[in-house]
């Protein structure tokens, strides 16, 4: 250990997140335990701090090259001990000057207090808010007016944090390049259009409205949600329980991302051919596509925003996007959806027009045994995904053995394959890895030896 450089040591130390795995290396010697102290720029704690702030007091003044830290009381109970407060924050505001990165993740007991002593925290570049539940818009306030380098902003869950005078903050930041923003119940997504020119600097966007948002949407006359948005940094987007509204709102951001690489529309009522087709037609090195097409039979959202999608949507995609890898097409029209607004034809266009690697298919009821006669020409396909696609019996799974390329099959709850479907499968050495999970005609034993790796798991309750 002696002829080992610190360079050596320091990765090693580096390689470590736990404080246990941490502390038993650095009481070795004293030469580890210095080395150990100067390395440690990264810790995950929680429940085991007890009394909470001493015990930060103390590892602060332990390791006080801290660029990294996450502090988590995922599976806190009263046993355990108090949590940290906002006395703490102020310990590592003040013992700290070197943090970066900062998560708070079930930290019930933080307040705006609390949260105001980061303000000193000059250097902070990427901030984690994960059910904060007594932080409040003023709070968050306080954070981007002082916190001037933030990168990276995730506010999850914080359900008391309105759409308050911290957005407009937000959207003057010159550095945020990450935003991500989920199940906060006061937020809507009528609210994050009004950034206004900060789209341009994002790199990557998370929004995820409340199930229940029930604040009301924001009248259709208001220009703010009219503006003219650009997007040309933005590389990933994510959009989940967002209502589309034709010429306002996040519907102006699919056709504005020229540098787009994957997107994700998740139960997103309004999305209309037009918007995939100018999303398409913009975002031509778009990599990854996934679409979880909403639920249209529910008194929750009125008439007008039933989906507007057909196979047109798919065609420009495949037209227009000829680096597409990965494409992710589902509903959630519960376990028998009476609908499909895509065409097996559709799919075969994306096969054959882009070297698609990935393709996951849920609820995809218009695909069946032709289908996977016609997808087992996919000259680059390599995984392959079929979740709840009840018309593919066995002589549709039987095509897997045609597939020039393919290396891993997840079969997830399909009523219709059985073991004599895989059975040609079975010593081909083919398949790197078969996962099979709550399929009822399919037995352990008859998919032992189908692929090199196979995954089994059998619950069929969500027959019941």
């Amino acid at each position: 250990m002696d002829a080992l450089p610190d360079q050596i040591l320091y990765e090693i130390f580096a390689r470590l997140e736990s404080i246990s795995e941490k502390t038993a290396l650095s009481l070795s010697c004293k030469r580890l335990y210095d080395l150990g102290n100067e390395a440690t720029t990264r810790l995950k704690i929680g429940c085991g701090l007890n009394p909470a702030n001493e015990a930060l007091a103390s590892l602060c003044h332990r390791f006080q090259n801290l660029e990294t830290l996450e502090i988590s009381y995922s599976g806190w109970r009263s046993k355990l001990g108090k949590q940290m407060d906002d006395e703490g924050l102020l310990i590592l505001s003040r013992n700290c000057p070197s943090l970066l990165k900062l998560t708070l993740s079930y930290c019930t007991v933080i307040t705006d207090a609390g949260l105001s002593h980061l303000a000193s925290c000059l250097k902070l570049s990427a901030l984690k808010l994960n059910f904060t539940p007594r932080i409040t818009g003023c709070g968050v306030l306080s954070i981007v007016i002082s916190c001037k380098r933030l990168r990276s902003f995730h506010l999850i869950r914080c359900l008391n944090v309105g759409n308050g005078e911290w957005l407009e903050y937000l959207g003057k930041l010159e550095w945020l390049e990450d935003l991500s923003v989920k199940n906060c119940r006061a937020i809507g997504d009528d609210d994050l259009i009004k950034l206004g020119t900060c789209w341009s600097k994002l790199k990557r966007v998370q929004i995820e409205v409340y199930a229940n948002y029930k604040n009301g949407r924001s009248t259709l006359d208001d220009p703010l949600l009219k503006q003219h948005i650009s997007c040309e940094n933005l590389v990933e987007l994510s959009l989940v329980n967002c209502i589309m509204d034709p010429g306002r709102g996040l519907s102006c951001v699919l056709p504005a991302c020229p540098n787009l690489e994957k997107i994700h529309l998740d139960n997103c009522f309004g999305v209309r051919d037009c918007d995939i087709i100018a999303m398409a037609q913009s975002s031509r090195n778009l990599v990854s596509l996934s679409l979880q097409v909403p639920f249209i039979f529910t008194s929750s959202f009125p008439v007008n925003y039933q989906l507007r999608l057909t196979d047109t949507a798919l065609l420009a995609v495949a037209q227009n996007c000829s680096r597409l890898e990965s494409v992710r097409i589902s509903y959630s029209d519960g376990e028998f959806p009476l609908f499909s607004s895509f065409s097996t034809d559709a799919i075969l266009a994306l096969i054959k027009n882009c070297p698609i690697r990935e393709l996951s298919l849920d609820h995809f009821y218009s695909f069946g045994d032709s289908g996977m006669e016609a997808l087992s020409a996919a000259e680059w396909l390599e995984s392959l995904e079929l979740v709840r696609c009840q018309e593919i019996s066995d002589e549709g799974i039987q095509f897997l053995s045609n597939f020039p390329r393919l290396r891993v099959v997840r079969l997830i709850k399909c009523l219709g394959v059985t073991d004599e479907g895989v059975k040609p499968l079975v010593g081909s050495h083919k398949l790197a890895l078969l996962v099979v999970e709550d399929c009822p005609q399919l037995s352990e034993k008859g998919v032992q030896g189908a692929a090199k790796n196979v995954s089994f798991r059998q619950d069929l309750s969500w027959m019941y």
